[in-house]
């Protein structure tokens, strides 16, 4: 009979507010120290044992856009654009601070999916998760 194994990427243990104060406070924190001017605004938000960690970009467009034909202003376009999230990652909790399992959010399927932190490992801290994820967010 072979030993209980944890799954990386199913079940995890619902996430108390105290938890959720300290987790959004490091990544927000790490975000500051090491991404500073990179994004507009960062969203951490929990739902049952996940956490997930949004960003926002100042979009970066030609002086002379929109061409003339184009459905909306330059202002609505980049209301908009400073208003459509960038999905950096989901992070699923097993009651351990410093070790959730990570996904990425794949554009072309739409979904979250199983990743390994950028150590090789299947479970890390949320600061090493932002990290791995923040590709998305050079320029």
């Amino acid at each position: 009979m072979s030993p209980w194994v944890q799954d990386p990427n199913s079940g995890g243990v619902k996430i108390t507010e105290k938890v959720r104060e300290r987790v959004k406070q490091r990544i927000l924190n790490y975000a500051e120290t090491n991404y500073s001017g990179k994004y507009i605004r960062l969203d951490v938000r929990f739902r049952g044992q996940f956490c997930y960690i949004d960003a926002y970009k100042e979009p970066d467009i030609a002086a002379d856009f929109p061409p003339p034909d184009f459905p909306e202003s330059r202002e609505e376009y980049l209301e908009r654009r400073r208003n459509n999230p960038i999905h950096l990652c989901r992070l699923r909790y097993f009651g351990n601070e410093a070790g959730w399992g990570f996904a990425f959010y794949s554009y072309s399927s739409e979904k979250y999916k199983l990743s390994v932190f950028d150590n090789g490992e299947f479970y890390g801290t949320p600061e090493e998760a932002f990290e791995s994820s923040a590709m998305y967010l050079q320029d």
